[in-house]
């Protein structure tokens, strides 16, 4: 599933070819895509004006002269500028001046338009880059539970998924299962460090290609080349040479140095 890095790769990509730019026609090829509803859906956005673009979590959000539209990826959907249509394409946008494809190849994905944010966007965690380190680590000391299924918890924290959850944890000397509320002041800072550490370095590069995400012009991440625990499986540890381990916790696959990072 696309997430924070990969979804502001796509808006960065995509938001000077459709802001400004009038939907002309909206045709929703697939029910699945609008959970349903391809008649309204295509109704509601067949003549909008986009006024802007910008990301919330990993939901991609059209601001429209009229309400907005939001789109989620989930496991393997895309948003594609002037790609042709294939057998996979959901959803199409004609602008004024391009085409906009939603592709998926499982049929996870969702778009929907609403008058404002709907609940399920507007109730989501702070963004990673808004939260100053001190509070972080409140909010890690309040809650109960392992450190790894709380950061993936978007009403903890928006934006963040295993592979970003996995590599910050590296990069703090965090163990996956640690007791959140057990982390030290210090310790919970450096995971922030860690965090938004990860995450930017993850947009300078694109975001991370593991299976089937690309940008909006069809490119390829890079940061999987610099991932240092996660799909590495096996591998060296780049700090300690001990291998790198795959465990399962909250019902996830989880990448960890058992050296690095000791519970």
């Amino acid at each position: 599933m696309p997430e924070l890095p990969e979804v502001a790769t796509i808006v960065r990509t995509l938001a000077p070819h459709v802001a400004g730019r009038r939907i002309i026609d909206a045709r929703i090829l697939s029910p699945l895509a609008a959970a349903g509803r391809s008649k309204a859906l295509a109704a509601h956005l067949t003549g909008r004006l986009i006024h802007a673009l910008r990301r919330r979590g990993k939901f991609i959000v059209f601001d429209l002269d009229d309400g907005v539209l939001c789109v989620h990826l989930r496991m393997t959907g895309k948003l594609l500028l002037d790609a042709p249509p294939g057998k996979f394409t959901r959803a199409i946008l004609e602008l004024d001046s391009a085409t906009l494809l939603f592709d998926d190849v499982r049929q996870f994905g969702r778009l929907s338009w609403s008058k404002a944010l709907p609940p399920n966007v507007a109730r989501l965690g702070p963004e990673p880059f808004d939260l100053v380190p001190r509070t972080f680590a409140e909010r890690l000391k309040a809650r109960r539970g392992r450190v790894k299924p709380l950061l993936l918890n978007q009403a903890f924290i928006a934006g963040l998924g295993n592979i970003y959850v996995d590599e910050a944890l590296f990069r703090a000397g965090i163990h996956p299962r640690a007791q959140a509320s057990h982390l030290s002041k210090r310790r919970a800072e450096s995971l922030h460090a860690a965090v938004v550490e990860v995450l930017a370095e993850a947009i300078a590069a694109g975001g991370s290609s593991i299976s089937d995400y690309v940008d909006a012009q069809g490119r390829s991440g890079g940061f999987q080349r610099f991932h240092r625990v996660y799909g590495r499986v096996g591998e060296p540890c780049p700090h300690c040479a001990s291998q790198i381990r795959r465990i399962v916790v909250a019902q996830r696959g989880t990448h960890l140095c058992p050296r690095c990072q000791r519970l």
